[in-house]
């Protein structure tokens, strides 16, 4: 009778990995709904990009921006002393809190110690394969370089090659986007194609969502951001209808394919753009979005300004809020 009321052979049974197991189905009413379709007629063109732009150019300005913003960092060794007067116990010997500390001192002379001396590198070739630039338009710009900026590759090659890579790509991507421009091809993403996967499968309270303005019966979500997102499109009484675009539907950029979050359609009113399409992201700093995801959203922004017409709006919100914020028209 003890053993029975401590031990419950149901606890140890494997979980039923179906049990909680959600299919995602297609609302067919909100497919024909004529909201959802003025909105898909607006977004569903597809695009080619092309992108001139002079090397010179992308050498001028990486050789301004290695200028103004390489710093690499010396190598050195850091030494500390410390006496072992008194051991009292083993953790304390294990811990090093037995040791009491001492002096400290750095060498930071790398021509003296002699750190990286027995390693050789190929600059050239390392920044060509971290930029997929050519040889030529890599030497090129590091020719052009200062010569003291230059001569820190000798205190850290590794921390050079990789802050120069950096550097040299967000230059790149900037004259890409800057010159970047995106003509319809004449056709179009067919809606059945793109909202017809009967493969959709989730779980509740782990990426499932049940939903009544989605255009399918529950959201399959990515993020606890796409989630709360969701919520508050479902609360708010100016949104029709909105989906979380599939990954086949996507814009062809540089930097490899691109698929926007959202597409939601307000009632029309009091706002500016009935029809948005929107990507979600928990922070606006740029500088905490990955340089390609970042390239990616500035092609996408030229994509749909290239189809759409002034009642379509993309752009990058953190939450509903925000959404609010661009798509009210206040005045």
């Amino acid at each position: 009778e003890i053993i029975n009321k401590i031990y419950n052979p149901e606890i140890l049974k494997p979980e039923n990995a179906r049990s909680d197991t959600v299919k995602v189905n297609i609302d067919k009413n909100k497919l024909a709904m004529s909201e959802f379709k003025a909105l898909w007629s607006k977004i569903n063109a597809r695009t080619i990009y092309r992108v001139d732009f002079d090397s010179e150019e992308l050498v001028k300005h990486s050789v301004k921006a290695l200028n103004d913003d390489l710093i690499v960092s010396k190598m050195y060794f850091r030494v500390e002393s410390g006496e072992l007067t008194k051991i009292e116990s083993k953790n304390a010997l294990t811990s090093g809190t037995a040791f009491t500390k001492g002096t400290s001192g750095e060498i930071e002379d790398v021509n003296t110690i002699k750190i990286s001396s027995g390693t050789k590198y190929d600059l050239v070739g390392k920044l060509v394969e971290e930029t997929k630039l050519t040889r030529k338009t890599i030497v090129k710009i590091l020719i052009g370089i200062d010569k003291k900026i230059f001569n820190q590759f000798h205190y850290n090659p590794e921390e050079f090659i990789l802050k120069a890579g950096n550097i040299i790509n967000a230059q790149k991507s900037a004259t890409i986007i800057e010159h970047i421009t995106y003509h319809s091809t004449g056709d179009k993403y067919n809606l059945e194609d793109i909202f017809t996967d009967s493969t959709l499968k989730g779980k509740f309270n782990v990426n499932v969502l049940p939903t009544k303005k989605h255009l399918y019966d529950h959201l399959l979500y990515d993020s606890k951001v796409e989630c709360k997102f969701a919520e508050s499109l479902e609360n708010n009484p100016e949104i029709v209808v909105y989906v979380k675009l599939p990954s086949g539907f996507y814009i062809s950029t540089p930097f490899g394919k691109y698929n926007p979050d959202w597409a939601i359609v307000f009632r029309e009113g009091n706002v500016k753009n009935i029809y948005f399409i929107a990507e979600t992201k928990g922070s606006m700093e740029n500088i905490q979005l990955r340089l390609i995801e970042h390239s990616k959203i500035e092609c996408a922004k030229k994509h749909f300004e290239s189809i759409s017409s002034e009642n379509v709006k993309y752009d990058v919100v953190n939450d509903y809020a925000d959404l609010v914020n661009k798509v009210i028209c206040c005045n």
